[in-house]
């Protein structure tokens, strides 16, 4: 991992998500298989017709260690992008997770595999191998705008995307939250319920 990625890799998406005003978080709708499954990697970007998923073997094929597969399924969720055997092909690679607005199937072989998933559920359909897809162009995911290169950080609050050029002051920005509200914290229960109230008071201007 690049310092970048291990200083995301220990930021909630949270923090992250204050740092860039929320602007950059997918659709609540995509959720991780597990609640223990946290992503931080740059992201390629898979494009995808509707009901196909052969580009998902190209981009594995491409994909460097530690990279995050961005999957574009238009929100199908009648036939899978990948199921177990397509996941242990993309963890042999190093591939670090998967997400999709759209959804996969196996999901217990998946689990066993403890491989990152994140996306809309599951089916038991297979999905086609008709071609058209393509690899590593800008994408629509969730409702956000994704480049191959940008930084794709996901836990069991959500997924957001930081644009590569915006990583290091959005790390910044994040840790900066997190000590302003452990401080704040640290305010609210010094004393117990009456450093609570005096928080409060303050709050709303009591």
């Amino acid at each position: 991992m690049t310092k970048v990625e291990v200083s995301f890799q220990h930021l909630p998406t949270t923090a992250i998500s204050d740092a860039t005003g929320g602007h950059t978080n997918l659709c609540s709708t995509i959720k991780p298989l597990a609640n223990h499954f946290k992503i931080a990697g740059r992201a390629v970007t898979v494009r995808l017709p509707d009901g196909e998923n052969g580009a998902v073997l190209e981009a594995i094929r491409a994909a460097n260690e530690g990279d995050i597969l961005v999957i574009d399924a238009k929100g199908n969720t009648n036939r899978a992008v990948a199921g177990d055997f397509v996941v242990s092909l993309a963890k042999g690679i190093g591939v670090q997770g998967f997400v999709v607005d759209g959804v996969i199937r196996d999901i217990a072989a998946i689990r066993e595999l403890d491989f990152p998933v994140f996306a809309l559920g599951t089916t038991v359909a297979a999905g086609n191998k008709n071609g058209g897809g393509k690899v590593n162009v800008p994408i629509a995911i969730g409702g956000v705008t994704v480049h191959p290169g940008d930084y794709i950080i996901g836990d069991v609050d959500g997924v957001i995307v930081v644009p590569q050029q915006d990583a290091e002051k959005v790390i910044e920005a994040a840790e900066e939250k997190i000590l302003k509200d452990e401080k704040r914290a640290q305010e609210a229960h010094v004393n117990g319920k009456e450093s609570v109230v005096a928080y409060l008071n303050k709050v709303l201007g009591k």
